[in-house]
């Protein structure tokens, strides 16, 4: 593997640090913080007013003195001191006193495949500051395909997609390494963003932050596909008057205004198969692609790339949280190095 699971074994907590989640595993107490990545700070004094789940509730509700943030942006930390007092919060006193009394306590966090090193240093600092002596960094990829269960450690391939709120990581594995890999700036968010657009300029309709969720909106039953439903119901603010209107809206409009986005998907995985070995490509023939993170969710989305691809597409079981659940792992010790025997002599 390209991290040390010598040294992965060796630390207390990890964090898995995404756009729209921030997802905390402890050594020997499991995933125990699964909350958005927000919080609601008051700017006249400073004060931290909340985070997680009510933080986000309170977006787009607030009074101008309360700004609700979000310091982690497609799994890059940019606000570092906002990301720390998050953490803080969603860790809870108790957690936060227990860890620290490991003396030189050790930290793991996912980082995003490619992440140039300045990224790098500021998820480093951000756990430093937690109080963490050692920070070790592993590609949410490899986390994120040990969490869902696939034999990252045997001689043959294995495809992971990773759809993220912010991007889209595509890659092939095999010995516990990247062989190839693709980031695509095309995530959950394009899919929301894509939408809102289609009904502003189609239907002249405002739709409220929180209903901005494709399986919310125009996505349910068979989503993607053309056997769902064929129109659904709108409620939003009308552009010229401001005031509450519901309209309905052909899904087979949504979905082709949704198609945009997601094109950039298949593109992505295009390049990654034609970067790839062909020995590989035709082991991906049978296993196909496991698609994770929580964009995974969106109905017809993995329909769509079985069509376009011609290869199985699976979704894990627990898409969402299999980053987090691979980093528990390899921190728990389950996973075992491959073992070469050399030849006798």
């Amino acid at each position: 593997m390209t991290v040390s699971l010598e040294q992965l074994r060796r630390c207390h907590f990890a964090v898995d640090l995404g756009a729209a989640r921030t997802r905390i595993y402890v050594k020997g107490a499991g995933l125990l913080v699964d909350q958005p990545s927000a919080a609601a700070v008051n700017t006249r004094t400073g004060a931290l007013i909340a985070v997680g789940e009510f933080a986000e509730q309170m977006m787009g509700r607030t009074p101008d003195y309360i700004r609700v943030v979000r310091p982690i942006a497609g799994g890059t930390v940019v606000d570092i001191e906002m990301a720390q007092r998050m953490l803080r919060q969603l860790l809870g006193d108790k957690t936060r006193r227990a860890l620290r009394r490991n003396l030189r306590l050790r930290a793991a966090a996912c980082t995003p495949h490619d992440a140039d090193p300045l990224a790098q240093r500021a998820t480093t600092e951000t756990l430093v500051g937690l109080g963490a002596r050692k920070v070790e960094l592993v590609d949410t990829l490899i986390a994120a395909a040990i969490g869902c269960g696939l034999p990252v450690e045997r001689p043959e391939a294995t495809m992971i997609m990773v759809c993220g709120a912010a991007a889209t990581q595509v890659a092939v594995l095999s010995l516990g390494s990247i062989v190839t890999a693709e980031r695509i700036p095309v995530g959950g968010e394009a899919v929301d963003h894509a939408i809102v657009q289609h009904l502003r300029h189609e239907h002249e309709l405002i739709l409220p932050s929180q209903s901005v969720r494709p399986l919310q909106l125009a996505l349910s039953g068979n989503g993607l596909t053309a056997q769902g439903p064929a129109q659904t119901e709108i409620h939003g603010r009308d552009v010229a008057t401001g005031l509450a209107r519901s309209v309905r809206v052909d899904t087979a409009a949504v979905r082709e205004a949704i198609q945009t986005p997601l094109t950039g998907v298949l593109d992505g995985i295009g390049k990654v198969l034609r970067a790839c070995p062909p020995d590989l490509v035709a082991d991906l023939a049978d296993r196909g692609i496991t698609m994770v993170g929580g964009s995974a969710l969106l109905p017809g989305f993995d329909e769509m790339l079985r069509e376009a691809t011609g290869m199985p597409v699976h979704i894990a079981e627990r898409p969402d949280i299999c980053a987090a659940q691979g980093l528990g792992e390899m921190l728990e010790g389950r996973i075992e190095p491959l073992v070469l025997n050399p030849l006798a002599a």
